[in-house]
């Protein structure tokens, strides 16, 4: 059963207890260019307590560069190396993980995020933001070509997503031996600022049903993403909580990863998902209505 916090000490508490802090960014301090209530006042409590702060996003429209515009454009603090996106954790699996051969490339659904993440690993690809694959053209076989070097294919959050791009990773995945089927993420929606958007899992959708198959999915709740935060910084997961608005992405993430977890419900996770007969079966270990609520902590 969840503990719901109210109380100043309550919050203080908790901020005592665990030493590092993993934040999901939709939903819970933002949603699409609007701040949260008190979410950088309670960032900047947690700093003066000395305590480590990490961004994880399953957000690949973006590179961890751009979403650090982000932050500065919204006034929060934030340093690089802070930031672990999906887009990010799919080029170090890529990369690292699979290990890609150099003379292979990945055909990308996705945004200009992807791109910028797979070209700092190392990593060739083709389509994303490609203008001959963002096309309104209808798509033939007859003027395809198959490129024999595809060894995946990424799909993200893609608001360019359209047949041509879909009947080609299709092809590569169906004709290439041994092409990998990836995804950022499978969220199925996404909080922006004026409401609910179809998300990364809706985009790989229509493959996923054509080939009748998984993808091997990188972002929350996958603990592929823990493993590449891991590898950057060394932390105690009994020390460790994991903040979301999300029971089936945050919540889920934390608990594969032995993190302790806040749930707020300023974003996709209601009040009805977690009560009542049909409430959820993934239940954090604390919930409260905001992140701005830890602001009643108070600094050292």
């Amino acid at each position: 059963m969840s503990i719901r916090l109210s109380s100043p000490e309550q919050y203080d508490a908790l901020i005592d207890k665990y030493d590092t802090w993993m934040f999901d960014c939709d939903g819970v301090l933002w949603h699409g260019d609007r701040l949260i209530d008190g979410a950088i006042d309670m960032l900047h409590i947690l700093r003066s307590r000395k305590k480590t702060i990490l961004f994880v996003t399953n957000n690949a429209s973006k590179s961890r560069k751009s979403y650090k515009g982000k932050f500065d454009q919204l006034g929060v603090v934030a340093s690089v190396d802070e930031i672990f996106g999906s887009a990010y954790a799919s080029a170090v699996y890529i990369s690292s993980v699979m290990k890609l051969p150099k003379d292979k490339k990945v055909y990308v659904i996705g945004m200009s995020g992807i791109e910028e993440e797979l070209r700092e690993e190392g990593v060739s690809f083709i389509g994303g933001t490609d203008p001959a694959d963002c096309t309104v053209e209808p798509f033939s076989l007859a003027n395809f070509t198959l490129d024999p070097t595809v060894g995946a294919v990424l799909c993200g959050l893609d608001v360019h997503v359209n047949y041509t791009k879909i009947s080609k990773a299709f092809q590569y995945l169906t004709r290439n031996p041994g092409c990998q089927f990836l995804v950022t993420n499978e969220d199925s929606t996404y909080p922006s600022a004026d409401g609910l958007l179809p998300g990364a899992g809706a985009i790989s959708a229509p493959l996923r049903f054509a080939l009748d198959r998984d993808p091997i999915s990188i972002g929350k709740p996958a603990t592929t993403m823990l493993d590449c935060i891991k590898a950057k910084v060394n932390f105690d997961p009994k020390r460790t909580i994991m903040v979301g608005d999300r029971l089936n992405t945050d919540i889920l993430f934390g608990q594969g990863g032995g993190l302790s977890t806040l749930l707020v419900l300023t974003g996709i996770t209601s009040e009805k998902d977690i009560t009542g007969p049909n409430a959820s079966s993934i239940v954090p270990d604390y919930v409260t209505q905001s992140i701005g609520d830890l602001r009643a902590a108070g600094s050292p």
